[in-house]
């Protein structure tokens, strides 16, 4: 599942996976797709009215979020997920790739905020870090969460 475009790398991407026969569920706001981004080779497409719906759609129907560098776009998207777990709306594992140390500085941001008391105990159990694809996927399947009590009754988003 991803934001459904058909151009830079996430098109790359769509078209690597569906290219080895994988399933790709793109999300993309109307108005994206009437500026003729919308990937049309996907397995699905979903069409919403907007970028607070394409959010809260790809999160009821994921079962964890992997982030790739990216832009703000990206950030938006990544820190919303992780936000709503740190809340407990949902109880799904966020990780990011951090690829030629990309994501360094968003990782230190994180640790101070940590440090200074911004984020709860147990925020570095929500988030997982590497920079090996294949590692991480696994990681993030085998991540349970810290205190499943959190998450009780708060629902899929």
């Amino acid at each position: 599942m991803y934001g459904g475009g058909r151009r830079g790398l996430m098109g790359a991407l769509a078209d690597a996976a569906l290219s080895e026969g994988g399933e790709v569920i793109g999300v993309i706001p109307r108005a994206m797709v009437d500026r003729e981004v919308a990937h049309d080779a996907v397995s699905e497409l979903l069409v919403v009215e907007s970028m607070h719906e394409r959010k809260l759609v790809m999160t009821q129907r994921a079962d964890a979020f992997l982030t790739l560098p990216g832009g703000t776009g990206t950030l938006d998207e990544f820190v919303e997920a992780l936000s709503w777990a740190q809340l407990g709306i949902h109880a799904k594992p966020s990780g990011l790739l951090n690829a030629d140390r990309f994501f360094d500085g968003l990782v230190a941001f994180f640790a101070s905020a940590a440090a200074a008391g911004f984020l709860p105990d147990d925020f570095g159990s929500l988030l997982l870090v590497d920079d090996d694809i294949e590692r991480l996927v696994d990681r993030l399947a085998a991540w349970r969460p810290p205190r499943p009590e959190r998450w009780l009754g708060a629902g899929d988003a």
